[in-house]
């Protein structure tokens, strides 16, 4: 009994063994060690036993092992009832299914080529059949064999379609198909990520599918993969190659598991990680989604997936090995390594690193390595390097503009270099621009040099870079053009192929307008004839602001005016030119000349008080009192007709008066000035003399609201005669009893303006006497002849008794184009306009235009076309235009001709102005200007060779010696004489143009104006001036003489036309002669002008000003010209002949009393009132067109050339007056006649 209680205890103790083994096997079960540890601990059990006695513990080792190998069978938990792994089975089922897949494949395409080539004979005895049948049966009838092959081809087709629709599905062709896609893709990655959480748990486990949460997930994102597998097999081509896929084997290895495991209630770790493959179409993903675009960038990111999902998949399998042990070796040379670990083992192998810290010890992980060590080490050796490579590449200027609420931004591009950039900044960001809040985002397809990159830096805070091409709709999109205001689109001057350049400019125009037609541009044009393209843009519109700045056109149209008045040029570039006032206090010609560059051109619309005057008056009152200078104005049109059309006219005459809303364009050295015309208010700054007081008054007139008639013409009246409102007599008796009735009947309407009219000649008889004393002073206290003002006010043309408006009305002669604003001529031949050397000797030109040029064939064309339109303008009568001789290669003028065959008065010498011979055969001595031109500048690199021929032809010009002889040619000439005046009879009227000198015996004195590419070269042109080589060009002598003009002061244009698009159009209507759109549309469809009959509209368009410049040494004006003040010239000149005086051109020594002055002239701009004149100064003015010159002189154009001379100075603006009159000049001025024949006059 005690033995078997004993052995019933020892029984039972060995059970408690057996237990406690039982619950060492539990817990070696969660311990990743299920049947090893199980073995090792009974037989570490069986043996301490065995050393107490031998025959008993035999017994009590075997039943101990038997106990420990039992595992508790609950019902919640049916794990194998034998403890044993079971890795096969979940490997099993991965490899049953994919190699009896494969079986099968192989198996169908064994019996279908064994079907092919067994019924290959029969088929064709079969197909041969069915041709027989098919063409013997003619009645229609049908045999069971076709209704069995329609049904086959039924069934075939039927499979098509769902083969069709499986491949739809999984392309990602439809909406259907890109979701099925990405999610697909979304739910490997969430399988990917349940496997990184799982791997923290022992490789194999036994786990309840019902209460186990990532398991249940991830079975039904493995049910999912098995739908999609589905669907890929039934749109595959080749079954084969399709089960050979990457996806194909992740899923084989990777879905069938998961199903075991939910019939085993045990997880298995396993090749789960393969998961990480799917990471290779993260690319592709990319892309459906329309997030990747670039080339680049999609390179990057499948080199980045690739090697990803390589360094994954490795360490999971690095994890799988060496946390199982060799199956050899009874998986006993495991170690725990956690997934991160592998990873990081991974990374220093292929970095080929290796601290040794962590290493493999099983044998399949070292076998592993060295197999992954050959391909890792290659494919970090290669990937990286790239991958660096493409992310140092990455554009550093490759973001998207963000937009600045309230704030507006501009787009530039095109010709993007520092000197362009730097030009455009320096004008568009100019301190004296009223708060420009405005950013600028520069768009270039390439980055920025270091030097430009610092500029950008400086301006930080409104420039912004981005580096890409406006012809990609991706690089307008991230610069937000749609949002911008404008874009700007800058043009290489100094390139070799203008054409090409204009070709590229046009197709950015084109990009921009497709990508969003309303944005507006501002581009440059280098070739005139190129902007017909641009017509050819639907949505281009120059109505809405698009406007296309022709570079060739406008550096012409200068020079053609400093043709007319020398010296233009130069006030014009500076005029919209942002310049700052740089104060000397030396009374030098700087001092003067940089005040004048100070002033700029400005808009601004009128104050109600200046409603119902004329302009004169108006123009007169801001000069007085406002300290401002208005010389244009917006015009808008009363006709119902034309009232949506605007027009710019620039000093349009006292016949204009003013109206509500009028924009006034004005020379002022600040916006803020110019806010005065804005402000001006006549019943609160009427007694001001401070202009600088002029502000926003607290008056509660109502400006634009609707006024009575009354109201409008009392203000009005009262306001010209000065006198108050009750004891106003401008109304009359009628007027002033029917107020009532016009109030009613007539709001705000110009009516009441034109009743007016006494009054405001009342005003303008008297308005000297309301000036200044010192001005009533100057002009002696006496006012204008009584009979004057009449005579000169402005009527129409066409209703002025004896006018030769009516002559040139001849329906059988064409004489104007068909706009009627230039001079036009039946098309001549090019041999009928070549002179030889003889005949241009024997000819004896004088008072013409020699233009010098250089080209070959080869050369670009200039266009100058745009040289001559200007001085053919029509409001120049015939006998007035200069003659113009081209000198140069007749093989490149041969190019030109056929935009100048239309143009009367124009010659052609072939040969060289290098060559004297040429030069003295034209009669260059006497010339009014000289151009030098050349077409040859942009082929050369050397920046400093550009401009060769054009300074050898200069210093050439000037070196020459002339015979003083020829001065007798220039003996007795009548001069300018303003509109009005009687010319046939000098006795009853003052007035003559200036003097000019007698002859000219040297080359230096001969008017010169040269077209330069590098502005540096400016210092080679004279050699008496210390202009320092770093100088800019408008404060070099030269071009502030007006020798000189660079293209590049056409820059500051694009950022002016910007701020306001008014302004291009002004400089166009003054430098151009005349030209308008309708014109250029014209000139686009024929590229000639085109000849019209005269008829009273287009004779009408000749009725415009013209520049000119006025002498003061001799004329009406000599009095003020002897010490007087320029303000009051302005005054008498506009009040008298409604000529409006904006400058001056003064020699250079004028200050100086040295006996020989030099004969360089500067351009003073703008001068204030009180400045003080000087005998030799001319004046530059806008001069009315008289209607009477033609008449007066047509007998004299069109007669004979036996008086060279007449016909010489007929075509001149500044003329010599005849010496018999001035022997009746005034004993007082002996000592000023003694002065003029010292003086040379220009």
């Amino acid at each position: 009994m005690a033995n078997g209680g004993g052995g019933g205890g020892g029984s039972s103790g060995g059970g408690g063994g057996g237990g406690g083994s039982s619950l060492r096997m539990s817990s070696n079960i969660h311990a990743n060690h299920l049947s090893l540890d199980a073995s090792s601990s009974s037989s570490s059990s069986s043996s301490s036993s065995s050393s107490s006695s031998s025959s008993s513990s035999s017994s009590s080792v075997h039943e101990p092992k038997m106990d420990a190998l039992i595992i508790p069978v609950t019902m919640e938990v049916p794990c194998d009832s034998r403890g044993q792994r079971m890795w096969w089975a979940f490997l099993a089922s991965s490899m049953v299914t994919f190699f009896g897949g494969l079986f099968i494949i192989l198996l169908w395409r064994t019996l279908k080529y064994l079907w092919t080539v067994c019924c290959h004979c029969g088929g064709k005895t079969k197909e041969a059949q069915k041709i027989n049948n098919g063409s013997s049966q003619a009645d229609g009838t049908l045999k069971p064999v076709d209704e069995k092959e329609e049904a086959v081809a039924a069934e075939v087709g039927w499979m098509t379609s769902v083969k069709d629709w499986a491949g739809v599905m999984i392309s990602a062709q439809t909406l259907t198909g890109r979701v099925l896609v990405v999610l697909v893709f979304a739910l490997s990655i969430g399988a990917l990520v349940i496997y990184f959480i799982d791997s923290s748990n022992p490789i194999e486990s036994c786990q309840n599918f019902y209460k186990d949460f990532t398991l249940q997930i991830d079975m039904a994102f493995n049910v999912f993969f098995l739908l999609y597998f589905g669907l890929r097999f039934i749109a595959a081509n080749d079954k084969l190659w399709f089960w050979l896929e990457v996806n194909s084997v992740v899923d084989f290895f990777t879905v069938p598991p998961v199903f075991v495991s939910v019939y085993l209630n045990r997880s298995w770790l396993g090749l789960r990680f393969l998961r990480a493959l799917r990471l290779i179409q993260f690319s592709e993903i990319l892309q459906f989604l329309n997030i990747l675009k670039t080339s680049n960038s999609i390179k990057l990111v499948n080199l980045l997936s690739i090697f990803i999902s390589t360094w994954l998949t490795a360490a999971g399998f690095i994890h799988l090995v060496e946390n199982s042990g060799d199956p050899w070796e009874n998986f006993q040379n495991n170690q725990a390594l956690t997934y991160w670990e592998c990873v990081y083992l991974l990374m220093v192998t292929m970095s080929t690193v290796g601290y040794g810290d962590v290493y493999a010890k099983t044998t399949l992980g070292r076998l592993f390595m060295v197999f992954f060590i050959l391909g890792g080490l290659a494919m970090f050796a290669s990937y990286v390097p790239e991958i660096i490579e493409l992310i140092g590449n990455r554009k550093k200027y490759g973001g998207s503009y963000s937009a600045v609420s309230g704030r507006k931004h501009i787009v530039v591009c095109g010709h993007i270099t520092l000197e362009s950039v730097s030009n455009f900044l320096k004008d568009f960001l100019h301190k004296d621009r009223d708060d420009v809040n405005v950013e600028i985002v520069f768009l270039h397809n390439i980055s920025p040099n270091l030097e430009l990159e610092a500029l950008f830096k400086r301006h930080f805070t409104q420039v912004e870079f981005y580096q890409g091409s406006v012809l990609n709709p991706h690089d307008l999109a991230r610069v937000k053009i749609e949002s911008a205001d404008a874009c700007l689109i800058l043009a290489n001057k100094y390139c070799a192929d203008p054409d090409a350049e204009d070709a590229s400019n046009i197709m950015r125009v084109i990009s921009i307008k497709n990508y969003h037609p309303k944005i507006r541009i501002i581009t440059q044009m280098l070739q005139y004839h190129n902007k017909a393209h641009l017509l050819n843009i639907p949505s281009w519109n120059w109505k809405e602001g698009d406007d296309a700045i022709c570079l060739a056109e406008l550096k012409l149209g200068f020079i053609a005016q400093s043709c007319l008045a020398q010296g233009l040029s130069t006030m014009l570039a500076n005029l919209f030119s942002m310049r700052s006032f740089i104060k000397i206090e030396e009374d030098t010609w700087q001092k003067y000349y940089l005040e004048g560059v100070s002033n700029e051109m400005y808009t601004e619309y009128l104050s109600s008080a200046f409603v119902g005057l004329s302009f004169p008056t108006v123009c007169e009152l801001c000069f007085v009192k406002l300290k401002l200078l208005m010389i244009a104005i917006e015009y808008k049109s009363a006709n119902r007709e034309s009232r949506s059309r605007k027009r710019i006219l620039i000093n349009p005459g006292n016949h204009l008066k003013i109206q509500e809303g009028t924009l006034g364009f004005f020379i002022a050295s600040d916006a803020k000035e110019v806010k005065r015309a804005f402000f001006y208010c006549k019943a609160c700054h009427d007694d001001i003399t401070d202009p600088k007081r002029i502000k926003k008054c607290g008056c509660k007139r109502l400006i634009y609201s609707k006024m009575s008639i009354y109201k409008r013409m009392r203000r009005a009246c009262c306001f010209d005669c000065g006198r108050s409102e009750r004891d106003c007599s401008c109304m009359s008796g009628r007027v002033r009893g029917n107020v009532d009735t016009l109030e009613r009947a007539f709001p705000l309407s110009s009516v009441s303006v034109n009743d007016c009219s006494t009054s405001f000649r009342a005003f303008e008889d008297e308005q000297p006497s309301t000036l200044s004393p010192k001005k009533k002073q100057r002009n002696g206290g006496m006012r204008n002849s009584p009979n004057t003002s009449p005579k000169l006010m402005r009527h129409d043309p066409l209703l002025i008794p004896g006018n030769d408006q009516i002559d040139n009305m001849d329906s059988n002669v064409k004489k104007y184009d068909s706009t009627g604003m230039f001079h036009w001529c039946a098309p001549k031949e090019i041999e009928k306009v070549i002179l030889t050397r003889s005949e241009a000797a024997m000819t004896v030109l004088s008072g013409h235009v020699v233009v010098c040029i250089f080209g070959d064939v080869s050369s670009a064309l200039i266009g100058l076309r745009n040289l001559v339109m200007p001085l053919r303008a029509s409001n120049f009568h015939y006998h007035e235009l200069k003659h113009i001789v081209f000198v140069g290669s007749i093989e490149y003028l041969k190019r030109e001709w056929e935009t100048l065959h239309n143009f009367p008065k124009v010659s052609i010498l072939p040969g060289t102005p290098l060559s004297r011979a040429d030069l003295r055969a034209v009669n260059i001595n006497l010339c009014d200007m000289c151009v030098i031109l050349s077409a040859n500048q942009n082929n050369i690199d050397d920046t400093s060779l550009q401009d060769k021929e054009c300074i050898l032809a200069s210093l050439n010009i000037k070196s020459m010696q002339f015979d003083d002889s020829i001065g007798v040619l220039q003996a007795n000439s009548q001069g300018f004489t303003p509109p009005g005046m009687d010319r046939s009879s000098p006795d009853n009227s003052p007035v003559h143009g200036m003097l000019r000198q007698p002859s000219i015996t040297t080359g230096v004195n001969i008017p010169i104006i040269t077209e330069l590419v590098n502005d540096t070269n400016v210092q080679f042109l004279d050699q008496d001036d210390d202009d320092d080589p770093d100088t800019e060009l408008y404060l070099t002598q030269p071009f502030a003489c007006g020798t000189a003009f660079a293209v590049s002061v056409l820059d500051s244009l694009m950022s002016a036309t910007y701020f306001n698009d008014n302004i291009l159009t002004l400089i166009r209507t003054l430098v151009t002669g005349g030209a308008t759109p309708e014109l250029e549309a014209l000139i686009a469809e024929e590229n000639a002008l085109r000849g019209g009959y005269s008829t009273p509209q287009t004779l009408a368009n000749r009725d415009r000003c013209r520049v000119a410049q006025l002498a003061l040494l001799d004329g009406p004006f000599a009095d003020l010209g002897d010490g007087g003040c320029y303000g009051d010239l302005f005054c008498k000149a506009l009040k008298t002949y409604n000529m409006l005086c904006f400058g001056i051109y003064r020699l250079r020594d004028a200050h100086l009393s040295t006996p020989s002055q030099c004969t360089k002239r500067y351009v003073i701009t703008n001068p204030p009132y009180e400045f003080e004149l000087v005998p030799t100064d001319l004046i530059f003015c806008l001069m009315q067109f008289d209607h009477n010159a033609g008449q007066s002189r047509a007998s004299l154009s069109h007669s004979s050339h036996s008086s060279q001379s007449s016909s010489k100075k007929s075509s001149s603006v500044h003329s010599i007056p005849s010496t018999a009159n001035r022997q009746n000049r005034p004993k007082s001025r002996e000592s000023r006649d003694k002065q003029k024949k010292e003086m040379v006059y220009r």
